[in-house]
């Protein structure tokens, strides 16, 4: 995933020396054969004359196809909005429609919905999770995505996945009580194949670090507590 987001960002360095497009050509046409090395899932207009919006990997870049210019950078508004932001948000926003939601694990029967992006081994998914711990209007469905700087993680996941109670050993996990001690890292097929689902939902939103969140269909990224309240308010 980080090699694709690289990969795009570089690619948004070039600059293209076509200065006369044919007309009959379609802004995607042209797009394709200027730069056929990056999928696009969409390209629209924007406010400003001769630039259009492409979204690509939920990275979002600006296409100028008369000078043949494709740039990566936030564009703000005179009142401070930051357009790019909103849009890369709202990608993400639309995509978490089509997540697995019976696959993930439920935590809460509340009115609110958290969509959780967690490691067990991350210092700020504990620490998230604790706060949220204390929260009883919310439904949360957790996904677990272990980074590969944490060895450890993927066995507490599946430690968690072959628990008869899943929420319990969530618990465990993310309160460190499965640090210091033994446990049955579990290496049933089915576990192997949840955990596969799960990775593949965090690429698909284009998750790259933990925690993250999608509070009321808000994404959020990092344990940012007062942003998830305001977000939670908001419902």
């Amino acid at each position: 995933m980080k090699k694709k987001i690289i990969a795009f960002c570089l690619v948004c360095l070039m600059v293209v020396g076509v200065w006369g497009i044919a007309s009959a050509e379609s802004v995607e046409e042209t797009f394709k054969k200027m730069f056929p090395q990056i999928q696009a899932e969409g390209i629209a207009q924007t406010g400003i004359k001769g630039v259009y919006e492409v979204v690509s990997q939920n990275q979002i870049g600006y296409f100028a196809p008369e000078p043949g210019y494709l740039l990566l950078g936030e564009i703000i508004d005179r009142n401070g909005v930051n357009i790019t932001a909103n849009r890369r948000n709202e990608v993400i926003a639309s995509k978490t429609k089509s997540l697995p939601l019976d696959k993930a694990l439920k935590i809460g029967e509340g009115k609110n919905t958290i969509i959780e992006f967690t490691d067990p081994d991350c210092p700020y998914c504990r620490k998230a999770s604790a706060l949220l711990r204390q929260k009883t209007d919310v439904t949360r469905y957790v996904f677990f995505f272990p980074l590969p700087m944490h060895t450890d993680a993927e066995n507490k996941v599946r430690y968690i996945f072959c628990s008869s109670d899943r929420v319990k050993a969530y618990e465990e996990a993310m309160q460190g009580k499965l640090d210091d001690q033994k446990y049955d890292t579990c290496r049933k097929q089915e576990a192997k194949d949840l955990l596969k689902v799960h990775k593949e939902a965090g690429e698909k939103i284009g998750i790259n670090s933990t925690p993250f969140f999608i509070v009321n269909n808000k994404p959020i990224s990092g344990a940012n507590m007062p942003q998830i309240n305001e977000a939670l308010k908001q419902k």
